[in-house]
């Protein structure tokens, strides 16, 4: 029998704060309230604090760690030596799942180029005065990358790990990233945060089929969008992943037109994420996440995913003449009840555990039973291994999940923060209703996948 360790390994952020405590006198008390400040602003205080305690401290790979990759244990591990209790609440888990059936729909792979991926990263995360930076560090102690020469080879590795050490793991949709183009085609590199090729996805799921099925992303600007289109879909891929914000993509652009038909004429669906984006830079076109502006999309009758359900930032309301600003996460709620979109829009939960975004979105969609059909699952790969992003305890304090489950959830995320990412979600339940997400909302769904 194994003994509960009483402090899991877990710590710092994800522990001991509360959605409404804010900072005061120059430390770290918890975060502020979803409706103060946003994710961008909170990193770049978490960032300057971290700043000063690199000069205090002279030890950046400890703090970096602290934030980013704060576990301890292996995936190979956790059958072996996790506890009795964590055993347990991974096996309640699973009920209801056939794990022939489970998916991820939003793992995002990343690379330097090491592999002959033909990746990249924007100089930007060379600066060491820039944000970007330490965002880049951060990412990187989450994915377990340790030696920069080989990130490809051990972002795969780490991963492929990951889902091997579940023993019921299911197929993981692994994302590709194209390059920010302008509208007359020519690419912007300036503006391009990072790029993954469609090839080098496709070469990952040839190479792990138990585990990668491929995404590919193709701007629909680009003078050869439709013949790359033709291309994938000739070798049977089906989704599309766009981040309007980053890849200053206008979704109801009639540049997208001809696009949004050839994406029809081989059932094609779009992945696209809404809502404010804050893990890249995007200041420049947050305008571009708005859920409506996937109208046109709809209107062609083109499938389409909204990824994290626009659970972050404020949107212009273009149904009211765009003079007014609602939560981005209220017109994304618009477009799933609007009876002509019930058999077109789905919509995705990556991400919605994430502090800046809790507990709203995920609260509203909990009680939501009657869009528990057209929600999927996405962990969003790496970000749930960041160990400043969830916050377990205000999870407990706020009644989502009991103090035994924060113990044993934290616990599974020394060794695979992954698995993590699924429990915790299988595991929360609304504070009044008790109402969990469909046990559906995890498996491949009959309306994409046919």
């Amino acid at each position: 029998m194994h003994a509960v360790r009483k402090s899991p390994p877990s710590p710092l952020f994800q522990r001991g704060v509360n959605w409404k405590s804010p900072f005061r006198k120059g430390r770290f008390r918890g975060i502020y309230s979803r409706a103060q400040h946003d994710f961008d602003e909170t990193l770049r205080r978490c960032f300057s604090a971290l700043t000063l305690g690199f000069l205090l401290l002279g030890s950046s790979g400890c703090l970096i760690d602290r934030i980013g990759g704060a576990f301890s244990g292996e995936p190979e591990e956790l059958e072996k030596s996790a506890s009795l209790g964590a055993k347990s609440l991974i096996d309640l888990a699973y009920e209801g799942i056939d794990p022939a059936r489970l998916v991820d729909y939003h793992t995002h792979i990343v690379g330097l180029g090491t592999d002959n991926s033909g990746a990249f990263v924007s100089p930007r995360t060379k600066d060491w005065l820039s944000l970007e930076r330490w965002k880049f560090l951060v990412y990187t102690s989450a994915s377990g990358i340790k030696n920069l020469a080989q990130a490809d080879q051990e972002y795969v590795a780490r991963l492929v790990r990951l889902a091997r050490g579940i023993p019921r793991h299911g197929k993981y949709r692994i994302l590709a990233f194209d390059k920010h183009y302008k509208p007359d085609g020519t690419v912007d590199l300036g503006k391009t945060n990072f790029y993954i090729p469609n090839e080098y996805i496709f070469r990952l799921t040839e190479q792990y089929p138990d585990i990668f099925l491929p995404v590919i992303s193709v701007h629909p600007y680009r003078s050869d969008a439709l013949a790359e289109l033709e291309k994938w879909a000739r070798l049977g891929v089906k989704i599309v992943k766009w981040l309007p914000n980053a890849m200053g993509i206008d979704p109801s652009s009639s540049l997208a037109d001809s696009f949004y038909r050839k994406m029809k004429e081989h059932a094609m669906i779009l992945l696209s994420h809404t809502g404010e984006e804050q893990a890249v830079e995007a200041q420049e076109d947050q305008r571009l996440g708005n859920p409506l502006l996937l109208r046109p999309a709809l209107d062609h009758g083109v499938r389409v995913i909204m990824a994290h359900t626009a659970s972050l930032g404020t949107c212009q309301d273009l149904d009211d003449s765009g003079e007014k600003k609602l939560p981005c996460f209220d017109l994304a709620i618009r477009l799933m009840d609007e009876a002509k979109y019930d058999r077109l829009l789905f919509t995705e939960i990556s991400a919605l555990l994430q502090f800046n975004r809790m507990p709203g979105p995920f609260a509203t969609l909990l009680k939501r039973q009657d869009l528990h059909p057209r929600i999927v699952n996405g962990s969003d790969y790496p970000l749930p291994a960041i160990n400043a992003l969830i916050h377990t305890r205000s999870m407990a304090r706020a009644g989502f999940i009991t103090d035994e489950e924060r113990a044993q959830l934290n616990e599974i995320y020394d060794y695979n923060p992954l698995l993590f990412d699924f429990a915790l979600k299988r595991t929360m339940r609304h504070p009044e209703t008790k109402q969990k997400l469909a046990a559906s909302v995890f498996m491949a769904n009959p309306g994409l996948e046919n």
